[in-house]
C-alpha cells in the first residue's frame, strides 16, 4: 500500500494491508470490537471501551485516531430526517451519457443528495435523496438533476417508510 506520493505506507497498530484486497485494511479483532462499541453508542468513552475490550484509554484513544487518520472508519451524528421535517426520501436512477464521474461530481454538490454512485446496469449512477416534500423533489428533479447535460432519463423509486437502515457491516 502506498500514500498519495507513491511511498510505501506502514499500517497503524490494530490495521493490517488486506493481502486479498491490495489498497486495503484488515482490522484486528480488537480494533473490530471498538468500532461496535462506537456503533451502539459514538459518545461512549475511551475508558468505558477500553474497559469492555481489555486496553487501556489511551490504547482505544490511540488506535481510534490511526483509524480515523487511515480513513478506515469516521465519527458522526446520524439523524433522522422525518424527525427533522423533511418528509420525502427518494432513491433515483439516472442514465446519462459522456463522462459519468462528472456528472456524479455535480450531483454530489447538491444540498439534497446524501449519496451518489457510479454503476453498472441498467443505471449509470444512484443517488438518495433527502427532501422537505413532494414539491422539493419534483423541483430537485426537473430543475437540478434532468437539467444537468448528459443526463438522458431519471427513474425515482420515493420512499414509504425506511425499515433497516445500519452502519455496522464494517466489523464483520
Amino acid at each position: 500500500m502506498t500514500n498519495p506520493d507513491g511511498q510505501p505506507v506502514t499500517p497503524p497498530v490494530g490495521l493490517r494491508v488486506n493481502p486479498s484486497r491490495p489498497g486495503a485494511f484488515q482490522l484486528d479483532e480488537l480494533s473490530k470490537a471498538i468500532i461496535e462499541k462506537l456503533q451502539q453508542d459514538g459518545r461512549r468513552s475511551y475508558a468505558g471501551i477500553g474497559k469492555a475490550v481489555g486496553l487501556s484509554e489511551a490504547a482505544v484513544r490511540q488506535r481510534v485516531q490511526r483509524m480515523v487518520d487511515a480513513g478506515v472508519m469516521q465519527i458522526v451524528a446520524v439523524t433522522d430526517p422525518m424527525q427533522l421535517g423533511f418528509a420525502r426520501q427518494a432513491m433515483i436512477g439516472i442514465r446519462c451519457t459522456g463522462d459519468t464521474t462528472k456528472i456524479a461530481e455535480k450531483l454530489a454538490g447538491m444540498a439534497q443528495v446524501d449519496y451518489v454512485v457510479l454503476t453498472a446496469g441498467s443505471f449509470d449512477a444512484i443517488v438518495e435523496v433527502v427532501c422537505e416534500d413532494d414539491d422539493d423533489l419534483l423541483d430537485l428533479l426537473n430543475t437540478q438533476i434532468r437539467a444537468l447535460p448528459g443526463v438522458i432519463s431519471t427513474e425515482t423509486l420515493v420512499y414509504l417508510r425506511l425499515v433497516k437502515q445500519q452502519y455496522n457491516w464494517g466489523t464483520r
